[in-house]
């Protein structure tokens, strides 16, 4: 008998456990899966432009990211060019979250497949975003906005009674001789340089051999073409050069440096444009990555981007009232969006002739 209760007993408790093992079907049913996506992170790694883009990341919006979202940004600066390499290189283990690229490159990154899509049910503030500043939909977000133009030495051109600058031929003259700093076209201020003088002499992105043959001119009134910003700032601010074509945002940085620079829209035109962020695909911390994203697009995210010189990528929102007079945009300025897409198709044959047509040139006609 004893035997008998003790039997029943240990059924009752086995029952019991069985019983606690049992999942609640509701439970089961409103239960989320785990994320990859890097709910939870403390912080985030993102790479991008050095120079203005960094300081305004490193010293204003990451900051106020971390205090807003508790989540830290490392910040790794570099060409847009090498970013896209190595995020190529990383795919099957991402090592940044966010990559800022030039509007070129974002195309390329999305035609390799190494971007996340995003759309404004994920990052909000892409509804409040100008769409002439956006390179690929639901996929690059701009953020640092700039067009590209000519600008001269007002003083230089003042005391040698130059006529402005108007056009992008007026970008061609000897009496430069030499003092001009121009991209090479691996960069993109020099790309620009070459589809805007295709446009400006009858071509266009499906024939630029107007604007190369063009730009062979150019070329031997100039000494060189410089790789990037880093090396055309000094040499217009030291007066080695007149005469260049670059970013907004860089010429409004020279003339906070006492630099007499004029920027020019010329009367074809100058591309609007913006560095833009995207979320790296399979980004080791994607949740968070577009919260940073859609921090960046924020009204007072883009404040203090247009404080730092660059064009806010927001509906309505105007340059800085400090920049207005460097780098401030009228009405009639005739600027457009560029077709990206084309231009990324064509790039390496360009870039290819370019360099056997063009760079041979230099200095041909420069007296010394």
């Amino acid at each position: 008998m004893k035997k008998r209760w003790i039997a029943i007993l240990v059924s009752i408790i086995v029952m019991s456990l069985v019983g606690c093992s049992v999942p609640n079907p509701k439970t089961t049913s409103e239960a989320k899966p785990a994320s990859n996506s890097g709910d939870g992170a403390t912080e985030i790694t993102v790479a991008g432009n050095g120079g203005k883009i960094e300081r305004a990341i490193r010293e204003v919006i990451a900051p106020k990211f971390e205090k807003e979202y508790g989540i830290k940004v490392n910040f790794v600066p570099g060409l847009s060019g090498e970013i896209l390499s190595k995020v190529e290189l990383q795919k099957n283990a991402p090592q940044y979250d966010v990559a800022f690229y030039v509007p070129l490159d974002v195309q390329r990154a999305n035609d390799k497949g190494l971007t996340e899509k995003l759309d404004s049910s994920t990052v909000p503030n892409m509804d409040k975003v100008d769409p002439r500043f956006v390179v690929v939909n639901n996929v690059g977000v701009p953020v640092f906005g700039l067009v590209i133009a000519p600008a001269y030495n007002t003083e230089t051109f003042e005391k040698h009674k130059w006529a402005p600058i108007t056009s992008w031929n007026d970008l061609i003259r000897p009496e430069y001789n030499g003092k001009t700093a121009f991209a090479d076209i691996a960069n993109d201020w020099g790309f620009a340089l070459l589809y805007n003088l295709a446009n400006a002499n009858g071509g266009s992105l499906d024939n630029l051999e107007p604007g190369l043959q063009k730009a062979k001119e150019l070329a031997s009134y100039s000494n060189t073409f410089y790789k990037n910003s880093t090396q055309m700032m000094p040499a217009v601010q030291q007066g080695a050069a007149d005469v260049t074509v670059m970013g907004s945002y860089a010429i409004a940085e020279l003339i906070d440096m006492g630099v007499p620079l004029k920027m020019v829209i010329p009367k074809e035109g100058a591309p609007l444009q913006a560095f833009s962020a995207t979320v790296v695909k399979n980004a080791p911390h994607k949740e968070a990555a577009i919260k940073f994203v859609n921090f960046l697009i924020s009204e007072e995210s883009q404040k203090q981007i247009a404080e730092s010189g660059f064009y806010p990528v927001l509906k309505e929102m105007k340059v800085a009232p400090k920049y207005e007079k460097s780098i401030g945009l009228k009405d009639s300025d005739h600027v457009f969006r560029p077709d990206f897409k084309k231009m990324a198709e064509i790039r390496e044959e360009w870039t290819d002739r370019w360099a056997k047509e063009v760079t041979p040139e230099l200095g041909k006609k420069v007296s010394k």
